[in-house]
């Protein structure tokens, strides 16, 4: 008899929820942990929101590496279609089969004609893309849906049947269902609105930007290299940071970045030449840069002393 491997049982609290995520790294407030238990719980899509930056997508690379389960992605973008996210048909392997049969005589009559045509659209010759393979899994897998406002609006209606009902009808096959439902997390940066009739089948989650211990906690447990002090200092910099009027306030994964270089740099604090010479790993457009540069890393950092972050 094989040993039970744990991670096969889904989470019977909001703390084994937290701490199955801390197991894999990921650092889950209480409230973000109580909205992915009663996803969980509730077998309903969870529908993330907030800045990029701020840790969505690898909430459901690190929920399934803790629930064991496969991660399917569906990267959005402008022009996504079916034939990318849920199905197509093998169009080459058709071609040899029609082949075939005119080179077999196969295909003579009107009868063989038909049956030929409908064995075109059989189970294995169905490519199956991520929305199909996660309702056909034997074991639910984790659904990331990522950056859905990059795709267009027709695309929301399309996935209602997958959420709402957990199947997908396919004209030439039927409607396949789902034995048990999908982990589905599907996220958002807002760059546009998603419809509402989508929505209501989710639960709502905004991520919000971490709150300095916690996402001090974070570069412990990512930039390991990192000293005490430099660590502070970076993330009170990064916290003021986003308190500016920028056209892009840094995530997360841009204050794990900065921290990266700054240890590659051999740095120990945080000082005016260090900042303006990396600034660019932490902010991304120009109009920023300049920003800083003019003179608000000077006060960013006066704070920082005044507060003796930099003694």
């Amino acid at each position: 008899m094989t040993d039970r491997d744990p991670s096969a049982d889904p989470p019977d609290s909001v703390d084994a929820v937290i701490d199955r995520l801390a197991g894999e790294q990921y650092v889950c407030d209480r409230r973000l942990g109580t909205a992915l238990f009663l996803a969980l719980r509730l077998q309903r899509p969870l529908f993330l929101e907030g800045e990029p930056g701020v840790g969505k997508t690898e909430l459901a690379k690190a929920l399934s590496r803790a629930l064991g389960a496969r991660l399917l992605r569906v990267q959005c973008y402008e022009g996504l279609d079916i034939a990318q996210t849920a199905y197509e048909w093998n169009l080459a392997r058709q071609m040899l089969e029609i082949r075939l049969a005119e080179a077999g005589h196969a295909v003579d009559d009107p009868q063989a004609r038909e049956r030929m045509v409908q064995s075109l659209y059989r189970r294995e010759l169905l490519i199956e893309r991520p929305l199909l393979q996660a309702l056909t899994q034997p074991r639910p897998p984790v659904l990331l849906i990522d950056e859905l406002d990059r795709a267009d609006e027709p695309f929301d209606a399309f996935l209602l049947e997958v959420l709402a009902e957990n199947q997908l009808t396919i004209p030439e096959l039927g409607t396949l269902r789902a034995d048990a439902p999908p982990v589905v997390l599907i996220t958002s940066n807002r760059t546009r609105e998603i419809h509402d009739a989508l929505k209501r089948r989710c639960l709502y989650h905004w991520v919000d930007f971490p709150s300095v211990e916690r996402e001090l906690e974070i570069v412990r447990l990512k930039a390991p290299g990192a000293g005490e002090r430099l660590a502070r200092q970076v993330v009170e910099f990064v916290q003021r940071l986003r308190r500016l009027d920028l056209f892009k306030a840094p995530g997360v994964a841009e204050t794990l970045d900065w921290v990266n270089a700054l240890v590659a740099l051999n740095a120990i604090r945080l000082d005016p030449e260090t900042v303006q010479d990396t600034i660019g790993v932490l902010l991304k457009y120009q109009d920023d840069v300049v920003r800083m540069q003019a003179g608000d890393t000077a006060k960013l950092l006066d704070e920082l002393r005044a507060r003796a972050l930099l003694e």
